[in-house]
């Protein structure tokens, strides 16, 4: 259940501020549609998270466990680097009108998730936990908790949240993560 909550917590923390949150935000102003915007996030985030997971899974299942456990536990902590730089939105990402609105959002989201480091952060979570269902389930919902809002409350949201801090909690997260991946190879049994 750890990797299920886990998984939650860092990747709505990730995702706030992060350009497919700002995709959310477009979307919901371009469209003013939110229920298929919303349910294309959920079945984008699916696809896209669903072959990070498995992916991930492959990994550790290729890969020998101590040196999976430090690849990991850098990543991890590279991640919380990452969370720390704001996120560009690239105008083209929204611009795929012609196939409707909840076909948009799916090929939109898929496109701007691809290597985003919510998918990098499902890949690895599903490596450590090797829980690809909790996993997938949990980056999920943490996608749903950041970006429902944006697409639901819009601009009236944007401007009042504390980007910086919640980017530094995540960084936080993950660099716990990473130490703790790291620290578990030096003491076996220690978490």
């Amino acid at each position: 259940m750890s990797a299920f909550f886990i998984s939650t917590g860092i990747v709505a923390l990730a995702e706030i501020g992060d350009k497919t949150q700002l995709l959310a935000f477009i979307l919901a102003a371009k469209f003013k549609k939110p229920l298929p915007i919303i349910l294309g996030i959920l079945v984008s985030t699916l696809i896209n998270h669903g072959f990070a997971g498995a992916v991930g899974e492959w990994l550790s299942l290729m890969i020998e466990p101590k040196t999976m456990g430090i690849v990991l536990g850098i990543s991890f902590i590279a991640m919380a680097v990452w969370t720390l730089i704001p996120d560009k939105f690239d105008e083209k990402d929204a611009k795929l009108a012609h196939f409707g609105v909840f076909t948009t959002t799916i090929i939109a989201f898929f496109l701007a998730e691809m290597g985003d480091k919510t998918q990098i952060a499902t890949i690895a979570l599903a490596a450590k936990y090797h829980a690809l269902l909790p996993v997938v389930a949990g980056t999920t919902c943490g996608m749903m908790l950041a970006n429902v809002p944006a697409v639901l409350l819009g601009h009236k949201i944007a401007h009042k949240m504390p980007i910086k801090l919640v980017h530094g909690i995540a960084a936080v997260l993950f660099a716990i993560l990473g130490c703790m991946t790291l620290l578990a190879l030096l003491k076996p049994g220690l978490f």
